[in-house]
């Protein structure tokens, strides 16, 4: 058996392999609701044998989306139709998973394929927020700083949104901590200029995300797996912004805390998140792995079995997070881990030969 087909437990949930479908935003929701798109997409993957689906980022208030055609779950109705859509995944063989975020200053935008750029609330766009209202990679649209009150509220949206996740059927609950969202721009000091307890050292910028996931730890069951998304660094090229060494510091306190698992992935404060060839974050999810225990996940060029074993074997990380391989086939796994991957394919497309 390949180390990528070996099953891993995590608390009470045992994942059949050690693939995730890597969570990634498909901007085709309608007021946050789940449709037809998101049961054709992720189930292909669930039925490509893929272990763990991880759903796009779906926002804890409607404020916290990226664009209008963002997941959400802020509401009892967003809990019914992600329940069917949970409940789909695991019927095709699945563990499903949901992405938590607030976007914050990144929030109010159209769709990449529309422009990308921030939408005016007189086109269906919505005041941003942010730990300060200026700072470096900001664009002219006005952005509002958060008060003390507001963050608490955004911490009660996570851990509302989580028990709903919990009550939906999912698996698994990942925080995003990385790519310019919300708690990623509390922990960088590019995007934090604050002088209060949420902002200045360390322990200021990491509050936040501590705080949120301190709440949703303690708002669903114990056996119940919580993993973190996080931008390691805010750049590879440089030390500036948020580092390693921070990233590291940070998850020895998230372990504390409860949380199962760090999804290392970079960037996206100043710049967009880092795209190359080749596991591009693997050293980050080592680095993480190797000094404080905590199981991790590698995320980012990662397009082949060979690539993928070599992370595990090589105590790069526990868990391989696949992004675009999977967009441009929902087979991937079948295809690469064949023949030892052939338990996977349904009866029904055995003849296709894969």
């Amino acid at each position: 058996m390949t180390q990528l087909l070996s099953p891993l437990k995590i608390r009470a949930l045992e994942l059949k392999n050690r693939l995730v479908m890597s969570p990634m935003c498909q901007y085709s929701a309608i007021d946050g609701m789940p449709g037809l798109w998101h049961d054709m997409h992720y189930g292909a993957r669930a039925q490509g044998g893929v272990g763990l689906v991880m759903l796009e980022s779906t926002a804890v208030s409607p404020q916290g989306r990226i664009s209008p055609s963002c997941l959400g779950l802020w509401s009892q109705q967003h809990l019914e139709a992600h329940a069917r859509l949970a409940e789909r995944l695991h019927a095709l063989g699945s563990a499903a998973g949901v992405q938590l975020n607030h976007a914050g200053r990144k929030g109010s935008h159209s769709a990449p394929w529309q422009g990308g750029a921030p939408l005016p609330i007189a086109q269906g766009g919505w005041v941003r927020t942010a730990p300060s209202a200026s700072g470096p990679g900001m664009d002219v649209s006005p952005i509002q700083a958060l008060s003390t009150q507001d963050i608490a509220a955004i911490v009660d949206d996570f851990r509302q949104a989580a028990l709903r996740a919990v009550e939906a059927g999912f698996d698994v609950i990942e925080l995003h901590a990385a790519h310019g969202y919300l708690l990623h721009q509390f922990l960088s000091p590019l995007a934090n200029q604050r002088t209060d307890a949420y902002g200045g050292d360390f322990d200021g910028r990491a509050r936040l995300t501590l705080e949120v996931a301190q709440t949703v730890r303690e708002a669903i069951p114990d056996t119940m797996p919580l993993f973190v998304r996080l931008s390691c660094v805010d750049s590879k090229e440089s030390n500036e912004g948020w580092t390693l060494e921070e990233s590291i510091a940070l998850a020895r306190k998230l372990q504390a805390i409860g949380v199962d698992l760090l999804d290392c992935t970079s960037g996206g404060i100043s710049a967009p998140p880092t795209k190359r060839e080749g596991a591009f974050n693997a050293d980050l999810a080592r680095a993480v792995r190797t000094q404080t225990g905590l199981p991790t996940g590698s995320v980012g060029g990662i397009d082949s079995l060979a690539l993928a074993e070599s992370l595990l074997s090589d105590g790069a990380c526990d868990l391989i997070f696949a992004g675009r391989a999977l967009l441009r086939d929902p087979y991937w796994l079948i295809r690469q881990t064949a023949p030892q991957g052939a338990g996977l394919v349904p009866p029904q497309y055995a003849r296709a030969g894969f």
